[in-house]
């Protein structure tokens, strides 16, 4: 019988990843990747990369995972994307890049997060606007940057993209945007699901001529193009869905389709989310109100440290990934004290874009190799349980944790995870969440467009498969202990800020 394949991409910060997947098992038969990097050299704060990285990358992780699948063109009938969010692609008239894309780690746009909040009236303001605070990781700001600082640039925008949205474009030739990823814009009405005019004209008069239509979860962005069809060894007309956002298509990929399931990713950055019926806007705008990839909402928190901080203390200490480990299963729960205030180059929640990474509790019982790792693996499942206390609060209550990510493959992480947590941690047989989410997206859209009316719900209860096998469940007793640490992490947050704000001052 002749295979019916699928293939899923992931284009991240750090690597592209793709999956091609059987459309009938939902079997992962081939996988492939590409590593790329940041630009060099560019002041603090700012992080970018360009466009085309990931296009080389999509064509040499498709094609290994081909490969190893040993499929042919003809069997792939539907593919789809997973992009890092909020990054702005620039692109001129003739649909190529003007400059290398902003990211969602760039935090070099917070002047321009308060212009744009000031001019909707403040804070509350945006919030009623846009449903979300205006952060400079969203991708408004970048927008209004471009406008400030390279002016000639921006008098050639013609179209703004996201990075899944771009590679959408190389595949299609269509300029698109769905519901999931535009949620992170902060230029969208997630309530409503519709630009939001007043964000918009706070960055420039002209600039709603130049986003794309929104476009439904389920509906394609287009079919695969005869040009980059030949680029990854595909045939021409392949049906491309709408993707989304790398937490979006994560949510799909760990089944969190309905509401009650939550799901932690532990990547460079963290994110906490779950599916919801209705919107879950934070008056505080601490956490994300985005819409997800399958026509619901899904409230979100994002930090920007997480395995960017084990891997810096890693390093340090000269260890490998299984000898860090070892270390840190040396020391006791909560590291005597030794906390580390994870906010590297800043932070989006709590939103600190001045902060830097502290350790206190700093004695010489606390001087050991093992109490620096074990700290940086709490101090950024501490900083992830902020977010998650505050999603309890907007009625989004965790009883069991999906866990993904770098982070999710160490036993010592998840238990960890579920002490600090409070909750039950499983992790799923598929790892790659994002890219096969991709794929099972493709799925839904593909059988849609032949007539079926099935729900994704149906796909992910059927395809995504929890790994028993891995399951921690928390210890009364460290539970204890974190919450007691919990405290004084928010209070460092909280009272350190003026002292960052100097600190940035003095490198500027």
């Amino acid at each position: 019988m002749a295979r019916t394949l699928l293939i899923g991409i992931d284009s991240g910060t750090q690597s592209t990843k793709a999956l091609v997947v059987d459309a009938r098992s939902g079997k992962v038969l081939g996988s492939g990747s590409a590593a790329y990097g940041l630009i060099e050299g560019l002041p603090s704060g700012a992080k970018e990369q360009h466009p085309h990285t990931w296009r080389e990358a999509t064509s040499k992780a498709v094609r290994a995972a081909l490969k190893e699948a040993k499929a042919t063109a003809g069997e792939v009938v539907a593919m789809g994307v997973s992009g890092q969010q909020h990054g702005f692609v620039p692109l001129d008239k003739a649909g190529e890049v003007i400059r290398p894309a902003k990211l969602w780690c760039d935090t070099a746009t917070a002047a321009e997060c308060e212009e744009i909040t000031a001019a909707l009236g403040g804070p509350k303001a945006a919030i009623k606007a846009v449903g979300n605070a205006v952060l400079p990781g969203f991708t408004a700001s970048k927008i209004l940057w471009l406008k400030r600082h390279e002016p000639k640039n921006f008098a050639k925008l013609a179209t703004v993209l996201l990075p899944h949205d771009y590679l959408n474009f190389w595949l299609t030739g269509v300029a698109s945007m769905e519901f999931g990823d535009a949620s992170g814009t902060a230029l969208m009405d997630v309530r409503k699901r519709r630009w939001s005019e007043a964000a918009v004209k706070a960055i420039d008069a002209e600039l709603m001529g130049k986003l794309p239509t929104l476009a439904s979860s389920d509906a394609p962005a287009g079919v695969l193009g005869a040009a980059t069809a030949k680029e990854l060894g595909l045939s021409a007309g392949v049906l491309v869905s709408a993707g989304g956002g790398d937490n979006m298509m994560g949510a799909i990929g760990t089944g969190n389709t309905r509401e009650g399931v939550v799901t932690a990713s532990f990547g460079t950055s963290g994110t906490i989310y779950a599916c919801a019926e209705k919107p879950v806007v934070d008056p505080r705008g601490e956490i994300a109100a985005f819409c997800d990839s399958t026509n619901r909402w899904l409230p979100l928190l994002c930090t920007m440290n997480v395995t960017v901080a084990t891997e810096m203390v890693r390093r340090e200490l000269g260890l490998d990934h299984a000898a860090f480990e070892k270390a840190a299963s040396k020391a006791p729960a909560g590291s005597d004290g030794l906390l580390l205030l994870p906010y590297l180059e800043g932070e989006r929640t709590p939103n600190v874009p001045d902060g830097t990474g502290v350790f206190f509790g700093v004695r010489s019982k606390t001087s050991t190799a093992s109490h620096r790792a074990r700290a940086a693996m709490e101090g950024v499942t501490m900083g992830m349980n902020f977010g998650l206390r505050r999603l309890a609060e907007l009625g989004v209550k965790a009883t069991q944790v999906r866990a993904t990510g770098g982070g999710a493959k160490s036993k010592l992480w998840r238990q960890i995870m579920a002490d600090v947590f409070g909750a039950e941690v499983v992790t799923l047989k598929v790892a790659e969440g994002a890219a096969y989410g991709a794929a099972l997206q493709a799925l839904w859209c593909w059988r849609r467009s032949k007539g079926e009316r099935v729900g994704i719900e149906e796909i992910t209860d059927t395809f995504v498969v929890l790994d028993k096998s891995q399951t921690s469940v928390p210890d009364a007793k460290a539970t204890a202990i974190y919450g007691g640490l919990q405290s004084v992490q928010d209070e460092l947050g909280q009272v350190l800020r003026p002292a960052f704000a100097k600190h940035r001052a003095l490198l500027a």
